[in-house]
């Protein structure tokens, strides 16, 4: 049962111009420490990238998250500074004193803010046990669309590399290309690549922080969630019926970026629709049938979340989310690290 809480609203104090005139450079330059940079500082300038496209589009999804990620830290710390300046004022202290004490106050909330402040501010808002959780799930719902949109811009934009790869193979494959240019442009393609995984590591750090101040939210009003939607970690020894393409993700139309021949022994993790994650001996992932393992029998499936729209659904379908995203970059990183489906021979 979700735990008691006390609501109450305490009106902000009378301070004196000194000290707002400290919160408010404390507020601000919290505020400016944070700035991003421009879309060309992350990306770089339009090059003639045939996936430039699918590119701006995931780094248009990542202004959400780190934009929304800066309130809960900038409530910590005004928090703080509000909590810092009336210790000090209960002291006896004036002018700097207070504002002294409000900065000390505001470093210590810039530590808790990002997993406190959210949950936090919302118990300040609402009336009631029922209002908080309508509050929370309507704030888990507009991050779960946001998190839908991130993970389909991320697909659709390995999706493009990995395709692009594999038509550089065909144009060397059929002379369109010589091999010392279909080596560069595989060489460049990867370079790419990798900068675009380096981006989505950048926004799923973002959504791993922003998800903090979530989970401490969902650990008070819907502490089930995170049962719910964990994954199964048992891992099996398997080995392939017969030759089997690896995918980069648990879909029938995405890109092949491997294959595993017959009686390679390989790992097995729980995967979704119907895939399991496959990992070779040299550590390449990649997504196969389950069916084509017959190993995969004893396999746990990853368990379905429902997409209902109360706050405990939303709860651990946001983790769930989360998780996969996680998964589909560091799949993605791994391959590129490794060069697996850059190659021009396969």
């Amino acid at each position: 049962m979700p735990r008691a809480i006390a609501y109450r609203h305490t009106p902000p104090p009378s301070i004196g111009s000194p000290w707002r005139r400290g919160l408010s450079l404390l507020t601000a330059a919290a505020l400016l420490s944070a700035c991003v940079t421009t879309r060309e500082g992350r990306i770089g300038a339009d090059d003639g990238d045939a996936c430039r496209t699918q590119l701006v589009a995931l780094d248009s999804t990542g202004n959400f998250f780190g934009e929304d990620i800066l309130r809960g830290a900038a409530m910590g710390a005004v928090g703080g500074a509000v909590l810092g300046g009336l210790l000090a004022a209960a002291t006896g202290q004036r002018g700097s004193g207070i504002a002294a004490g409000a900065g000390i106050g505001a470093v210590a909330g810039g530590l808790t803010g990002g997993t406190l402040g959210y949950l936090s501010a919302r118990q300040q808002q609402a009336a009631d046990q029922a209002s908080l959780n309508q509050a929370i799930a309507t704030d888990l719902a507009a991050e779960n669309a946001q998190l839908d949109r991130t993970q389909i811009a991320f697909d659709q934009l390995m999706d493009c590399r990995f395709r692009s790869a594999q038509q550089i193979r065909a144009d060397a494959a059929n002379g369109r290309l010589a091999r010392p240019q279909a080596q560069a442009a595989m060489d460049n393609l990867r370079a790419r690549t990798q900068r675009d995984v380096q981006l989505a590591q950048t926004i799923n750090t973002q959504i791993t922080r922003r998800g903090a101040e979530f989970d401490t939210a969902i650990d008070t009003v819907a502490p089930e969630a995170k049962q719910m939607a964990q994954a199964p970690s048992r891992t099996i020894p398997a080995a392939a019926r017969g030759e089997v393409k690896l995918r980069l993700r648990p879909d029938a139309g995405a890109p092949e970026v491997a294959a595993v021949s017959a009686r390679e022994r390989v790992t097995l993790r729980p995967a979704r629709n119907g895939y399991a994650q496959v990992e070779t001996a040299s550590g390449l992932r990649g997504y196969a049938p389950a069916s084509a393992f017959p190993e995969a029998r004893s396999l746990a499936a990853r368990p379905a979340v429902a997409e209902g729209g109360d706050v405990r659904s939303l709860a651990a379908s946001n983790i769930a989310r989360r998780d996969n995203f996680a998964e589909s970059v560091g799949t993605a990183d791994r391959l590129a690290q490794q060069g697996q489906g850059f190659e021009l021979a396969t």
